[in-house]
Formats: C-alpha cells, sequence, structure tokens
C-alpha cells in the first residue's frame, strides 16, 4: 500500500530544485522551477474564480509544451481531475471527449479551437488559449478577464519559496487524470489513473531509472499519453530536470540534430523510430560485402561492433545512458543487432491502464525479445496452462492498475475483473519475471490446423525486406495476406522505376516465406500507396485495414 501523497511530493520538488531551469519550447527560452511554481499558483487563483472544486474535470487539448505541462501540474496540485486530449483527434473527437468527461473548463490551442463549434461544448464555462492561458470564451458570465495576469499580481510575482504552498486535498484513491486511448481497435474509452497509479510509476522510476538532477530531458513523444507524462514530464520534474519540450514526433534527422544539441542522458522513444535509424543509417553500412566478412571473424568483429556502436551513441548526443522504447513491439532483428554492439538499449511493456508501466529491466538485464521484468508493484499471470512455454493472456493486479472506464461500466467489468486486469496481450512468463509478448488476442489468426498465427511476429519479417518501409499482415479466405508500403525513398535513391516494384515485392514474398513456417506464410503482397494510419505511440490502427 501506497503511503506517500502526490501533492506534496511535487511541491517539495518545485521548492527543492527552485532555481534550477525547468521548461523549455525547444529551441527557446527556459523558465525555472520557481517561475513554474509562480505559475501554478496563478493557474489556481484561475481555478477558484472559475469555481472549480476538488475533482472537477480540466480538459487540456493541444501540442506538447511548457504550457501543456503548467496546465497539468496545476490541476494535479490543485486536487481537480486532468483529461488531456490528444492533438491529433479530431474536432469531433475532441469536442465528445470534452462533453464525455464533463470538463468544466478547457485549455485549447488556437488552431483546434477552429474546428470546434462551442455551443456543442454543454458543460464547458470557460474556453482558455493555450498558447498564452488566455480566456478565449466565457460562457457563464460577460467578464473578459477573471483575474489578472501574473506579470500584473505583485503578490504572486513576488512569491519566494518559502510562502508556496499546495494544500494536500487528495487521497490517493481519487482521480488525477483520464486519459481516452487511442488504441488500435478504434474505440476510445477513458482511462481513469488515481494518485496512486501515478505514484506507482512515479516510485518505481525513482528506485529504478536513471536519471541525474539538472540533466536535459527531450520530450517528443505525446504528453497526452501515458507513456509520456509519466516518464518524460512527471518523473523528470521530480528529479529537477531541464525538460525541452518538441510539439511532435520528428522525423530522424530532426530528432539527432536536436539530441546533438541537448546530449540528454535518458531518452524515451517508440520502436518505430529507432527502426527507422538502423534501417537508414545502420543496415546499409553493415550489409556491405566487406563489412559482411568482418563481422564474421573473431576479435575483428569485436572492433567492428564498437565502432558502429560509438557511431551511434555519437548519433544520439554521446551522453546516452539508456535509449527506452515503449509503446509498441520491437521489430526482432533490430533488437538483436544493438544488443550485439553492446549499446544500452532496453525495452518496456505498459499501457493506459497501468499508468503505463507494467515491465522494465536496465539494457544490461534484458533478456532478447522480452520486454523487461514485471514490476515490483503488480502481480501478472499468464491465463495459460504452461505460463513459461504456452503463450495466454496476461493478467494483472497491483498499485499500477486505473480504477475503471469513466461512465462506462460495461468495459469496466469486461476488463477489470475481481481486482485483475486482462489486458487482451498474449505472452510467456519466465521463472525470473521476464514477460514475452507474442501480440494482441484480438489480433491472433487461427491457422488452417489450429495453429495460433500472431501476425505481428510475421510483420516483423516483412518489415525486414529491401524496399519494406511498414507492412499489415491479415487473414483472407482462409489464408495469409500482407499489405505492404514500400520504402519509397530507398526506391527513389537507387533509380528503381516505379513498374519494378511488384516483381521486388514477389520475389520479397519467396523470400520471407522461406523463413516461415508452412501454416503462417503469405499467398499475395498487396502494394499500398499511403503509409498506414497510427495511434500516438506508431501502432498502426489494424482495424481500419480489416
Amino acid at each position: 500500500m501506497i503511503t506517500e501523497k502526490l501533492i506534496p511530493y511535487l511541491l517539495d520538488s518545485i521548492k527543492q530544485y527552485w532555481d534550477l531551469l525547468a521548461f523549455t519550447d525547444y529551441p527557446g527560452p527556459a523558465i525555472t522551477y520557481g517561475e513554474v511554481g509562480r505559475q501554478i499558483a496563478w493557474l489556481h487563483s484561475l481555478y477558484r474564480e472559475c469555481g472549480l472544486k476538488k475533482g472537477s474535470k480540466i480538459a487540456l487539448a493541444g501540442k506538447n509544451g511548457s504550457n501543456w505541462a503548467l496546465v497539468w501540474f496545476s490541476a494535479v496540485t490543485y486536487g481537480a481531475t486532468i483529461v488531456p486530449i490528444l492533438a491529433n483527434f479530431s474536432p469531433e473527437d475532441t469536442a465528445h471527449i470534452v462533453n464525455h468527461s464533463e470538463a468544466g473548463i478547457l485549455f485549447i490551442a488556437r488552431d483546434k479551437f477552429e474546428g470546434i463549434d462551442e455551443e456543442q461544448l454543454r458543460r464547458v464555462k470557460y474556453i482558455f488559449r493555450l498558447e498564452d492561458l488566455q480566456l478565449l470564451a466565457n460562457k457563464a458570465d460577460k467578464r473578459t478577464e477573471l483575474v489578472p495576469a501574473l506579470k500584473d499580481n505583485p503578490e504572486l510575482q513576488n512569491l519566494g519559496k518559502d510562502q508556496l504552498d499546495f494544500p494536500d486535498v487528495c487521497d490517493n484513491e481519487d482521480i488525477a487524470s483520464i486519459i481516452y486511448t487511442s488504441g488500435t481497435t478504434g474505440f476510445s474509452k477513458g482511462v481513469m489513473l488515481a494518485h496512486r497509479s501515478l505514484l506507482a510509476n512515479l516510485i518505481y522510476a525513482r528506485e529504478n531509472l536513471t536519471f541525474s538532477v539538472g540533466a536535459k530531458v527531450l520530450c517528443f513523444l505525446p504528453l497526452a499519453h501515458s507513456f509520456a507524462s509519466a516518464f518524460d514530464l512527471l518523473y523528470p520534474f521530480t528529479r529537477g530536470n531541464h525538460i525541452n519540450f518538441l510539439d511532435k514526433i520528428p522525423a530522424p534527422k530532426l530528432l539527432l540534430s536536436a539530441l546533438q544539441d541537448l546530449k540528454p542522458e535518458v531518452v524515451m522513444v517508440v520502436p518505430l523510430l529507432i527502426e527507422k535509424i538502423y534501417k537508414k543509417q545502420l543496415q546499409p553500412v553493415i550489409e556491405e560485402p566487406k563489412m559482411k566478412v568482418l563481422m564474421k571473424v573473431p576479435l575483428l568483429n569485436k572492433v567492428v561492433y564498437k565502432k558502429i556502436k560509438d557511431k551511434l551513441m555519437t548519433a544520439f548526443g554521446g551522453n546516452i545512458v539508456e535509449l527506452i522504447a515503449g509503446g509498441a513491439p520491437m521489430n526482432a532483428d533490430v533488437e538483436q543487432f544493438m544488443m550485439k554492439i553492446k549499446f544500452p538499449f532496453t525495452i518496456g511493456y505498459g499501457m493506459t491502464e497501468c499508468g503505463p508501466l507494467i515491465s522494465y529491466a536496465r539494457w544490461f538485464d534484458r533478456r532478447f525479445e522480452s520486454s523487461g521484468r514485471i514490476v515490483d508493484s503488480l502481480r501478472c499471470k499468464i491465463d495459460s496452462s504452461d505460463p513459461a512455454n504456452i503463450p495466454g493472456e496476461v493478467v494483472l493486479t497491483g498499485d499500477n492498475l486505473f480504477s475503471g472506464y469513466y461512465n462506462n461500466p460495461e468495459a469496466t467489468a469486461e476488463t477489470l475483473r475481481a481486482g485483475w486486469l486482462y489486458t487482451g496481450d498474449i505472452g510467456t512468463l519466465d521463472k525470473d519475471g521476464f514477460i514475452y509478448l507474442r501480440g494482441r488476442s484480438k489480433n491472433m489468426i487461427l491457422g488452417p490446423s489450429g495453429e495460433n498465427i500472431y501476425p505481428e511476429l510475421v510483420e516483423q519479417k516483412v518489415n525486414n525486406l529491401p524496399y519494406v518501409l511498414e507492412s499489415v499482415v491479415l487473414e483472407r479466405d482462409r489464408q495469409l495476406h500482407a499489405l505492404v508500403y514500400p520504402d519509397l525513398d530507398a526506391l527513389d535513391q537507387e533509380k528503381i522505376p516505379e513498374a519494378k516494384i511488384p516483381q521486388i515485392m514477389e520475389e520479397n514474398r519467396q523470400a520471407v516465406n522461406s523463413t516461415l513456417a508452412d501454416f503462417s506464410r503469405i499467398v499475395k503482397f498487396h502494394i499500398v500507396n499511403e503509409a498506414f494510419q497510427k495511434t500516438p505511440t506508431q501502432k498502426i490502427k489494424r482495424y481500419l485495414y480489416r
């Protein structure tokens, strides 16, 4: 049982790191933890003027940035419930979430507000522009300003750390956040995360991650997702880190440029980014005939691996202690190579309903194809007669678990049963607590003789083929087909005509089938002309392609 409290923890962090840099909208100017504290105090005065009480809902829609973080921290420390909305949600979905969550006030980016009919927001009384926190619409009365700006409030402007105070109004079972998922199934549900869940993730991070006090953090994963909000925002904030916000997931070239500038120690990524860097920068090098020969020679191959590792470390800023991937499965070939060169890279497993962490292991402890060891705040069982060898559904209980889906008792009852979370993920669990995921139960395909086919594992092999960028494997007429999106950049660079693509893909199909079991071979590749639509953690929205 967790006895720590989140609001005092955050208040102590602000006071402890008062003079350190806290937030930058990269590459702009920075504000200190002291300035963050004053801004939060000002936002609290704004909430009081809006009539917000403990448990009131504050909706937040927009891209990563300092003001996004200020609203998040101010809501949680006020005792309100923050409802972050993913920036890529449509205006209709955004309005639906604001209404479904029963939010009383809304902070929204200017460009997103233009697509919203404010009259459709039934319960919202006040709407604020996220870029400058100014009032956009007042549906409660005729005032155009609720409280004076911080710069016009001498009392708050001169507030020192000894005067800063956030009353601890919350119990650990109170709801801190409602996160509406954007999953691969197409259904959005409001995941209620209690203070307990955020604290369980925070305590584990404090005891197992390696962020140095004051170190720079690059935050580019969407903060409305639980992975980024926990480990790119909440935990770094309690370590006095200087959090640099990018407003979207950058292309690999822009990402590497920012990493060169900031030289962070720990970077959170989604596997797709690493796979792109591997495919574009490393794979062409290691597939050169000369390099293939060198890598087969004992002792010489160690020298080659070290040179590749050093080059990759430099590309990531030269200061990397650990690269942590989460949110989606990792391509096995990429993972194997990263382990071979001893790059400090690891894969975690989580889901929004656990706020998000389920498993993790330091890079030097991790095991091939595992997603780390189950965290100590959770218990895990596999719904299988032989959990170490026969895959079954991953079932969890513990402090990380969510409190249910907001205003959706049917979905809650289906997922939470007798205190256990039925994840829908299929995997095995070894005797040391390491978990190995095979795929989603809803995606599993039954083979001709009853074999379980996990399309995600087949896709890994397809995605390693020449000129393939990404793929979706699915069942049609009791046979496996693959939708394939070609790597157009690579085809252009090598001046391969478009007319030759079908021939290349047929050769690829035959090549990959030679590595697959009979029951999981692909009868046809279907070439698609645009990238697949994805969730914020870059998982393909499979339901769109069935």
